[in-house]
């Protein structure tokens, strides 16, 4: 390692090759449990700086991790032992806005809020918005082709990309897709890199595809005392033609945990809230919103607020971007999935939860995108106690197969990494997974990139 060391030195200069402990046990981990210290650390500034690197990690055989802000939730950004992080965040200039075309052209280390306030101030809109917004980075949202409240009406980042620049396995600079909405010219690269996961390349720029910001937005928030209530809204909503923004449920177990968080007066007597955001035109959006708010009535809702300002919207969705710190007030370890179903299962989906939830005597929250089925369970445990680790192992892999029997997928908008690594073949079948294997192959042979992620194979 000190050898590559003093290559690395050579290529990037001493002050951005990272080999100390301390520094090496900084990138270790994500946002998962799982964690693996690498054996250095490098942080280009240039496509050319890391096609450099990736040429000598060939050369070498050296692992290669290609890593963003670490926000992921499938173990994605996770190191194998003593491997090679490429560090992405220096990366970070929007290269150019171009409202004529409504594109954005982006390094892979710009956070993704910056992003959207920068188009925003020129009238223009970027919707893919994860939770992690504030933090995460445009390159990892499109390696892991990231989602969010808005992919109900607008849809995830793979529908926002219109070309890449990718450095491949070998150190040679590909360009996939273009600056065109319409490019049909050959394999759809673009495509295959969005979702990969660091596994096939190396993402460097970005042509990004904007569109006009909303004119308003508005936020309802309905409170239901069953869950069936609360999903038989969600079809009624979209069946009467109306689709908003964003259509997020919290189940009961989730809304006392952000209660005793927060202490924002969450109703305690309910067994799901619907937060739901509406935009569009000035001159639509009342009847948007009086249509929402009869059909949650009409549906069972106790109670229905509409926020009047945004100032109110802001309070609403306060309580639904605090679940995540809320939970692990409750355990030490949080494992957050994403098993999405369609949006009429959904109600199966969660009384399945429930029920996995109390045969394996598990803390399960319950809260995510309903409206289009990406549900959030998180099981709250004790990472220490391996007896409930194993419990938790059990109900995931349940989880699991029940999203794939009701016609769902083992990841909405997390990914595989390694977390479900060892169920893709659930979903896919021996054969679907091995067509995934040899298109590895063909553009990593040497397996340097990201190894484990996605097939398994990895070391905890």
């Amino acid at each position: 390692m000190k050898n590559l060391a003093k290559h690395l030195i050579k290529i990037l200069g001493k002050d951005r090759v990272l080999t100390t402990r301390e520094d090496c046990l900084c990138y270790s981990y994500d946002g998962t449990f799982r964690t693996g210290v690498p054996g250095v650390v490098v942080r280009p500034v240039s496509t050319d700086e890391v096609a450099a690197v990736m040429r000598l990690a060939s050369k070498e055989r050296i692992p290669v991790v290609p890593r963003g802000a670490g926000t992921g939730l499938s173990g994605g950004a996770v190191p194998q032992e003593g491997s090679l992080v490429i560090d992405l965040t220096s990366m970070n200039r929007i290269v150019k806005i171009d409202p004529a075309e409504m594109m954005a052209v982006v390094e892979p280390g710009v956070i993704t809020a910056h992003l959207h306030k920068t188009v925003e101030k020129m009238g223009l809109f970027y919707p893919p918005d994860p939770s992690s917004a504030s933090v995460s980075t445009i390159g990892g949202n499109i390696a892991e082709c990231a989602g969010g409240p808005r992919g109900l009406k607008y849809g995830v980042t793979r529908d926002y990309v219109l070309g890449m620049e990718v450095v491949l396995a070998g150190g040679e600079v590909i360009q996939c897709g273009g600056q065109t909405v319409k490019n049909v010219s050959g394999y759809d690269l673009r495509g295959l890199f969005v979702g990969s996961e660091g596994t096939l390349g190396i993402i460097t720029r970005a042509n990004l595809r904007l569109i006009p910001k909303p004119q308003v937005r508005q936020t309802i928030r309905a409170d239901f005392t069953t869950i069936e209530e609360a999903a038989g809204t969600i079809t009624a909503i979209i069946g009467a033609g109306v689709i908003p923004s964003a259509l997020e449920i919290m189940d009961d177990v989730t809304i006392r945990c952000v209660e005793n968080f927060l202490r924002a007066g969450l109703p305690l007597d309910v067994e799901a809230i619907l937060l739901i955001e509406v935009d569009g035109p000035a001159v639509s959006l009342p009847g948007q919103v009086s249509t929402i708010a009869a059909l949650c009535k009409q549906c069972g809702a106790v109670r229905v607020k509409v926020a009047e300002t945004e100032a109110e919207g802001a309070e609403l969705w306060r309580a639904r971007k605090a679940v995540s710190p809320a939970v692990v007030q409750v355990r030490p370890t949080k494992i957050s999935e994403d098993a999405t179903v369609p949006r009429s299962n959904v109600p199966a989906m969660i009384r399945g939860i429930k029920e996995i939830a109390r045969k394996y005597h598990l803390v399960i929250a319950i809260f995510g995108h309903a409206g289009d089925g990406n549900l959030h369970p998180n099981i709250l445990i004790d990472q220490s106690n391996p007896e409930e680790m194993e419990r938790a192992e059990a109900a995931i892999e349940e989880i699991f197969k029940l999203a794939l029997s009701l016609g769902g997928t083992l990841s909405g908008e997390h990914g595989i990494g390694l977390l479900k690594a060892p169920f893709l073949e659930m979903e896919f079948g021996k054969t679907g997974v091995a067509v995934m294997r040899r298109i590895k192959e063909a553009l990593d042979p040497l397996g340097i990139l990201n190894p484990g992620k996605i097939f398994g194979g990895m070391s905890s």
